[in-house]
């Protein structure tokens, strides 16, 4: 007698929801794994979390199987005896389940992990190049030494910059989704100005967003500006505004649910991204579905997207802002630049198509 058992893909990360309101956890990676899921449901998924949540345990999200490790982002011992647990969990799974591959976001820990456990068990790897993983400071690099087969990078800018620091070329290019099932109806009421969105950390430099909306006032007295987000940098940030006398044109919002920013997009005019560096920023990418204009000083792709507005310096992001903030006629359509299914389909596709094998029961 003959049955189908089911492959299982395992996915490791630093961290991951824990539970279905939790939207705010890496909310890019979490919408991937639950479209994923929907997408090809006869794809055993299970997730493995290294550090959060804090408490080690076992539950289902989305009907996703979710094994939290419970590292707390702990050093030393503690830290080796979350790596412990997470090759004796990769072990029975390995065991228990058809394991097609691993495939881990970020080249970290778990992708150390996972290179280990995927060499002693000839089980299949891939590591996710997601961001700031591809800087020159990674110590994960010399302790994997992978090659350009094994990783997946989710721009063309980070293959360019993983291959600069490493000499190391990622072969794969997955590029950053939305889920477009996410977004109401468009609104045609467009009252915020600018939009911000993300970490308040100086890596985001949110104090630029501050001299554009003070430029911006001088031509525009009643700009309306909101800020979404949280991080060390907000009161800073909060006296900058005050010191420009900026109350009344910038809202902090701090931070609020995916939905939540959503609809502020579809309320924006612009967006504007002032970040030194990113991976593939997927508020550029919903932003844009949203109808929204983006400035921002980062091209992820070789590719031009509409709407997209990429500038060099403060003086030129200002100028452009204001270009468009005066610009009628500049146009809300939503703009598509990568659907999360076909993100699913690019990944499944490096794992091989067939998820299902036929096992003899006696």
């Amino acid at each position: 007698m003959m049955w189908l058992m089911r492959k299982t893909l395992v996915i490791l990360t630093p961290g991951f929801p824990e539970n279905e309101a939790d939207t705010t956890c890496i909310p890019e990676r979490q919408i991937f794994v639950r479209v994923l899921k929907e997408t090809y449901p006869e794809l055993n998924i299970v997730v493995v979390s290294f550090q959060y949540p804090n408490q080690p345990r076992e539950y289902r999200w989305n009907g996703i199987k979710i094994i939290a490790l419970g590292g707390k982002n702990k050093s030393g011992l503690h830290r080796r005896m979350t790596w412990i647990g997470a090759w004796q969990k990769l072990k029975k799974l390995n065991k228990d389940h058809e394991v097609i591959g691993l495939l881990s976001f970020w080249l970290d820990e778990c992708a150390f992990i996972a290179n280990k456990f995927s060499k002693k068990y000839a089980v299949k790897h891939y590591s996710w190049l997601l961001g700031q993983d591809a800087r020159p400071d990674n110590k994960y690099v010399n302790q994997i030494m992978p090659d350009g087969e094994s990783l997946i990078a989710l721009s063309d800018y980070l293959v360019d910059e993983f291959e600069k620091n490493y000499g190391i070329t990622p072969k794969h290019v997955i590029p950053g989704a939305v889920d477009i099932t996410l977004f109401k109806p468009q609104s045609t009421q467009r009252d915020i100005d600018v939009l911000g969105v993300g970490s308040l950390i100086p890596l985001k430099q949110y104090g630029l967003f501050i001299e554009t909306i003070k430029f911006l006032k001088e031509s525009h007295p009643d700009v309306k500006a909101v800020i979404c987000g949280k991080g060390i940098e907000m009161q800073k940030l909060k006296d900058m505004a005050a010191l420009y006398q900026l109350e009344n044109n910038i809202t902090f919002k701090g931070e609020l649910s995916h939905p939540e920013i959503l609809e502020h997009m579809q309320r924006s005019k612009i967006l504007l991204h002032p970040s030194r560096y990113e991976g593939f920023s997927t508020v550029l990418l919903e932003a844009l579905y949203a109808g929204a204009h983006v400035v921002s000083f980062f091209r992820p792709m070789k590719d031009v997207f509409l709407h997209h507005h990429v500038v060099n310096n403060i003086d030129e992001m200002n100028a452009k802002t204001l270009t468009l903030l005066n610009d009628t006629g500049r146009g809300h359509d939503p703009v598509l630049v990568n659907s999360m299914t076909q993100m699913a389909d690019s990944v499944v596709k490096l794992f091989g198509n067939e998820l299902y094998r036929e096992v003899a029961i006696s």
